[in-house]
């Protein structure tokens, strides 16, 4: 009986004994590695609070929405496919309301958004666009418009989650930093496409600096409502407009630089007050400084910028070179418009300098569009902001600029408004740039890849 033990001692030893080694060769066994590429589609659910990591490359089919609640962080170096597809088989990367993005890069790895076929070495043309949809960041800041939500245009109003607007201005979606957003705006149906950099009813809590749009079809960014404050943002080679604004924009903005297509490009900006109603509260009167805007050339026929609909806004110690015609403000028969704003000093263009813009010179670049509310009434409104190019310290100068190189090689240094809100730096230049291209190394248009 006592050898049957010590038997089955032994036996159980030679088991136990084999198990913990088949175990460490299991764990000497190396782990199956992760895929390189991942294909992204929304079930509805979202993406889910989750991290896209940089030695990956990420496939977005379809609309991607991070959700209500959700947070995706995107760590640098980071690239972001679009697969191709217009209408319902459009893709974009969508951050709701409630949502958010932290995609924080930096200049020697910017996170990258761009279209599917790109390879980063050359594949795609600079020019080309709408190889997919954009990105589109939705916020619970105010609307001008009733009833202070809308349906963010690009996304089917079919999906809830393209809702914005709210009663927060301080909204805070997350972070945009060393981001390029390349040859997007597909086509979703009837002519409307998507924007490179939509922000919906955006709130100033979002950190959105050194941003890159780059040959989208149609906008390059695009505001509707809300306070977003962006600094050191390059737009350039876009299909329409490079600034546009509407629905009561009230952000800040600094360091913005939009370079024009010789052959594409509508306005460097267009700026649009309200909707539904046109007169809606609050005004759209954001505040700009250290813009260069680099225009199409005269042989084009296209305005740097325009001011319509009750838009107001003010531009200060900013650079627009290379454009058939100058800023035009609207002037109608009702008693609040464009004009009006200008009127009560809510729309501004102060210490600027011009540079083959229209005839160079105030009057030619300083125009008013619209009928008015009588003869006298336009006579007096075209004498009155022809004037404010004067008045307001804005001048004809040649910078130095041009789009290879927007450094002006003949600095301007002098004849600068103040800067009167912590929020902007207070450089001693005119223009997006100082004696360095703060775009240069990270984004498409000055790397060349």
């Amino acid at each position: 009986m006592r050898e049957l033990n010590f038997q089955l001692l032994a036996v159980l030893f030679t088991v136990l004994i084999l198990g913990i080694a088949a175990c460490d060769k299991e764990d000497d066994e190396d782990p199956e590695p992760e895929p390189d590429e991942y294909t992204i589609i929304d079930d509805g659910n979202g993406t889910g609070t989750t991290t896209w990591k940089s030695d990956k490359t990420y496939f977005l089919q379809g609309f991607v929405f991070v959700n209500d609640g959700q947070t995706l962080t995107i760590e640098p170096g980071c690239v972001i496919k679009g697969k191709s597809g217009q209408g319902e088989n459009a893709s974009a990367l969508v951050i709701a309301r409630g949502g958010k993005i932290n995609a924080e890069g930096t200049a020697d790895n910017p996170i990258i958004f761009t279209a599917e076929a790109d390879d980063l070495n050359g594949s795609v043309s600079i020019t080309d666009r709408g190889l997919w949809g954009g990105l589109i960041v939705l916020g619970n800041a105010k609307l001008n418009s009733s009833p202070g939500e809308s349906q963010i245009e690009g996304i089917p109003t079919s999906e809830p989650r393209g809702r914005y607007g709210g009663d927060n201005d301080a909204d805070n979606s997350g972070i945009l930093k060393y981001v390029s957003i390349r040859h997007g705006g597909t086509d979703i149906g009837e002519g409307n496409e998507i924007n490179g950099l939509t922000l919906g009813g955006v709130g100033s809590g979002t950190i959105i600096d050194y941003v890159e749009v780059i040959a989208n079809k149609d906008d390059g960014v695009e505001f509707f409502g809300g306070n977003p404050q962006l600094k050191h943002i390059l737009v350039a080679y876009v299909g329409d407009d490079s600034f546009d604004y509407d629905e009561g924009f009230r952000g800040k903005g600094q360091f913005w630089c939009a370079i024009q297509d010789t052959n594409e490009g509508d306005r460097l900006g267009e700026h649009d007050g309200g909707t539904d109603p046109e007169t809606g509260t609050p005004y759209a009167i954001p505040t700009i400084y250290n813009a260069t805007y680099i225009g199409r050339g005269a042989d084009a026929g296209k305005r740097v910028i325009t001011f319509r609909d009750n838009a107001g806004g003010h531009y200060l110690n900013s650079i627009f070179t290379e454009q058939a015609k100058g800023i035009d403000i609207e002037n109608l028969e009702e008693a609040q418009d464009t004009y009006k704003q200008f009127q009560d000093g809510n729309l501004t263009l102060q210490n600027n300098v011009f540079w083959n813009v229209a005839d160079g010179t105030g009057e030619g670049i300083f125009k008013i569009s619209g009928p008015g509310a009588n003869e006298a009434d336009s006579l007096s409104a075209v004498s009155a902001f022809a004037a404010h190019f004067t008045d307001a310290m804005n001048m004809v100068a040649n910078p130095g600029i041009s789009k290879d190189n927007p450094v002006p090689s003949n600095a301007q240094t002098d004849n600068l408004a103040s800067y009167n809100d912590n929020w902007f730096d207070a450089v001693n230049y005119k223009g997006a740039f100082g004696s360095e291209n703060w775009a240069s190394g990270w984004t498409r248009y000055f790397s060349g890849k």
